[in-house]
């Protein structure tokens, strides 16, 4: 059996390869091809919940399978939405139901839900309610004609070079968002669709108006590249989590070190404090075994165990891949330590056996002695 570092590394080193295995899978390649043909036909919470199939794979999608059960729960926090702060789901610890109510957003979209895309809807909503202001009629021939056109042609449209070119579309998505097209620096609006906003120092994160960073996030070709115009989050974003979720689970099943490798490498670029480590038991049980602190450290009083992490590691290299890699180098070689997958050797055999390291393999060997903490 291959040890904790080694299985990691075969797996991260490629994961689009990795990831390609699962959806290989039979039963994962059914249940997708189900979910994909299904999902855009639900059009209310009681739709989707009601929909075994549809809603399980969603939720393991998310990482909540372990809740598929508790409708009523899921139910309360689907209808409460997120666009307040206070609503049901953005007042849990866990995030991840947040991101589930926020992907699945029947309260803000409705029937459009799973349909929804911002370039889409909300473009030609915005552009109504900016017509509006404007004087305009927002059923005029000339509002409406405006909206077909760009409706028609705005799918096709794959990238900031292609909106930019046509001058129609281009007009259209700047109006929505109060910007004119004839008056607005052509430089900028590219600075401003090219740096998206995750980056809080995005050229539009970092403009007064926030008109800006809207229509970054409306076209978001940063993130999504060619599919910024056409993506859902109820779609192929939701099979693409859970594919990942797929490949954790599958590595947890032989190592669950490769599983929590895994996991803080996907979670790791939201980080931001050391109290998402701890309020998230797998990323605190990573950090703990890296730094090499007994499980019993987790009953340390929580502001005290915060201290210590951020006396020991710098929280900023988790977005720094070459850095978080290194980091959990440590976390597969020290986990390997405290749970070997060799088997051990007899002391009959080791009598009469050539030289062998026994419990620690050399490749983990090598690889704990490049590390530099």
């Amino acid at each position: 059996m291959l040890n904790t570092y080694t299985s990691y590394q075969l797996i991260a080193k490629d994961i689009d390869k990795s990831i390609t295995r699962i959806e290989q899978q039979p039963t994962v390649d059914r249940d997708t091809q189900y979910y994909l043909a299904n999902i855009t036909k639900v059009k209310s919470i009681d739709d989707f919940v009601n929909n075994d199939r549809l809603f399980k794979y969603a939720m393991k999608a998310y990482g909540l399978e372990n809740m598929d059960y508790a409708k009523a729960f899921m139910v309360k926090a689907l209808k409460e939405g997120v666009s307040d702060p206070d609503s049901f789901a953005n007042k849990l610890t866990d995030k991840r139901y947040a991101q589930f109510v926020s992907a699945f957003n029947f309260a803000a979209n409705g029937a459009d839900t799973t349909v929804y895309n911002k370039a889409q809807q909300l473009v030609t909503k915005n552009y109504a309610t900016q017509a509006q202001i404007a004087g305009l009629d927002p059923n005029s021939d000339y509002v409406k004609g405006e909206t077909t056109y760009y409706l028609a042609n705005i799918t096709k449209v794959k990238s900031v070079d292609d909106l930019m070119g046509n001058s129609r579309l281009y007009t259209y998505a700047l109006a929505a968002f109060g910007l004119d097209s004839a008056t607005e620096d052509k430089d900028l609006i590219k600075q401003v669709l090219q740096g998206g906003v995750r980056d809080p120092n995005s050229v539009a994160n970092k403009q007064t108006d926030p008109a800006y960073a809207a229509l970054a996030s409306a076209f978001n070709f940063e993130q999504y590249a060619e599919t910024a115009t056409t993506i859902n989050p109820a779609q192929q974003p939701t099979v693409d989590k859970y594919m990942r979720q797929t490949l954790e689970e599958d590595a947890g099943k032989t190592n669950e070190g490769v599983r929590l490798a895994l996991y803080f490498q996907r979670k790791a670029p939201d980080i931001t404090s050391w109290y998402d480590v701890l309020a998230d038991t797998a990323l605190a049980s990573v950090v703990r075994s890296a730094l090499g602190l007994p499980d019993s450290f987790a009953t340390a009083d929580i502001d005290k165990q915060a201290q210590l992490f951020e006396q020991k590691l710098d929280i900023s290299d988790f977005t720094d891949p070459e850095k978080l890699s290194k980091f959990l180098t440590r976390f597969t070689s020290m986990y390997e330590i405290n749970h070997p997958t060799s088997t051990a050797v007899t002391s009959v055999s080791v009598l009469f056996a050539q030289p062998t390291s026994v419990g620690i393999s050399t490749d983990l060997m090598m690889a704990m002695q490049q590390l530099k903490f």
